[in-house]
């Protein structure tokens, strides 16, 4: 298979995280306005219900597919057989999946209540299935990926202020909802016959794929604990109204994490692949600028998001979801310690084979995000639950950085600190002084405000001459540059 070029898959993965970003900055203020916070709450406590079944159909497929598609990609007829052993496993657990879902709803009385919703938002569940998107990862068909789901966002967004009218359209909400994030799958099932032999490539061997999948399965189920279960804590220890002023909080941290990690989507094909070839430098090398890229986003976006965490959530959801606004400010920490634990654990401990380990980080980042929510949801509501979850991410990052201790001393002097110290010592005292200024709106404060931020953090790394900004340049003045 030929290689494709990293910046490619990089500029269409930023393509698809901009357009994954841009589909909520539209609908959400529109939705959360015309719906409250009683009915986007709703939604929302369906879709993480969901989510935990979705989990099940998948174990852990979605990531040790990328990798075990990646290790033989170069082989049509092992990526055939690989492929279908995964999805046979898949479509086997989505039925079991199913018959728990519904065995929850009719046990379960406020289930019950909401079975419907619940109902329309378990399609889920399927599509997830079929979507096959670690395929398309593994064999880095970014440009693919990103089309279609960018016209599936479009289509969502249509249909967004098509059927979502009045506050009584919580159903079709979250019918949109599901085509906008997951109706490309149909594209995927259908196309997959262009990449592998649909023919049954017997004898299968399903048990070489066991161990794996349900180390990853694990992985899941304790990420999936400390990323869905305060929200659905929530819902139950308080109340929908609550859960709809949290969701706004995570709705803007879930944004800001999706860019953080887009890199590494790009990087875990590549990265398995490097590993399996034996080529040290050139993975080590990647893993360092992951780093630099995380770090240079991140810290910029944790101070920004947190001095303007009021504005933006009046701007993004209106002034009925102050309440959101302590709890967004405590969970901006999470977008490092997310950006770091997802280089860590998905970049290095993954590809080189290492996933129990990461298992073992999100067990804790789980234990701790279920006794700190027990303990503080009663109390501190929506606050309490971002408490959780801040203490849970970095606990997995304290972890995994203790696992990584003696190749994060390898690299950690390639790591660009002072260009970092110098941007923050510069910029920092410009926000707290911009943000003294009251335009005429917010959309005008929020916008001056940002590009005076912003622009200085640029210049201040363009003056320095930071790596990462560096290579950017040159790949748009000289193709020749390399990552």
């Amino acid at each position: 298979m030929k290689s494709k070029s990293i910046s490619l898959n990089f500029i269409m993965n930023f393509l698809l995280t901009a357009s994954s970003i841009l589909f909520p900055l539209i609908t959400f203020p529109y939705v959360s306005r015309v719906l409250g916070p009683t009915g986007t709450g709703a939604v929302a406590m369906g879709t993480s219900l969901v989510s935990y079944f979705t989990m099940v159909a998948m174990l852990g497929v979605p990531t040790y597919g990328i990798r075990a598609c990646s290790q033989v990609r170069d082989d049509k007829k092992k990526l055939s057989k690989t492929v279908q052993e995964l999805l046979i496993i898949n479509l086997f657990m989505a039925l079991i999946s199913y018959i728990a879902f519904f065995i929850a709803l009719w046990l379960v009385p406020s289930f019950r209540e909401e079975s419907t919703l619940y109902t329309i938002c378990s399609i889920a569940i399927i599509l997830n299935v079929i979507c096959v998107n670690w395929v398309y990862q593994a064999l880095e068909e970014y440009s693919y990926i990103t089309f279609v789901s960018v016209l599936f966002k479009a289509l969502g967004l249509a249909l967004m202020f098509l059927l979502v009218r009045n506050s009584g359209d919580v159903l079709w909400y979250g019918l949109v909802t599901v085509v906008s994030s997951f109706g490309s799958a149909i594209f995927n099932f259908i196309r997959l016959r262009k990449l592998i032999d649909l023919h049954p490539c017997r004898p299968w061997n399903f048990r070489r794929h066991l161990y794996p999948i349900f180390t990853f399965f694990f992985m899941s189920v304790a990420t999936t604990v400390y990323t869905n279960l305060d929200t659905v804590m929530l819902g139950v220890m308080k109340n929908n109204e609550v859960v709809g002023y949290y969701n706004a909080a995570i709705k803007i941290k879930t944004i800001l994490v999706t860019l953080v990690t887009s890199l590494g989507t790009v990087l875990l094909p590549r990265l398995s692949y490097y590993y399996e070839q034996g080529k040290e430098t050139e993975f080590l090398s990647l893993v360092s600028k992951a780093f630099s890229f995380v770090l240079l986003f991140s810290i910029p976006c944790c101070i920004y998001f947190s001095v303007y965490a009021r504005p933006v959530v009046e701007f993004l959801s209106g002034p009925g979801y102050l309440p959101a606004v302590a709890p967004m400010i405590i969970l901006m920490p999470t977008i490092l310690f997310i950006g770091l634990s997802n280089i860590t654990g998905i970049q290095v401990l993954v590809p080189t084979g290492r996933e129990v380990l990461v298992l073992r980080s999100v067990i804790l980042g789980a234990v701790v995000d279920f006794l700190l929510n027990l303990v503080l949801i009663p109390s501190l509501g929506a606050s309490g639950a971002a408490i959780g979850t801040l203490c849970a991410e970095f606990a997995v990052t304290l972890l995994q950085f203790w696992y990584l201790r003696k190749l994060l001393t390898s690299i950690i002097w390639s790591i660009e600190f002072k260009e970092l110290l110098i941007m923050m010592l510069v910029s920092t005292p410009v926000i707290w002084i911009v943000s003294g200024l009251h335009l005429s709106s917010l959309f005008w404060n929020l916008a001056v405000s940002a590009i005076v931020y912003f622009g200085i953090c640029g210049l201040i790394l363009t003056l320095c001459k930071e790596r990462i900004l560096m290579y950017i340049a040159g790949k748009i003045f000289n193709k020749s540059e390399k990552l």
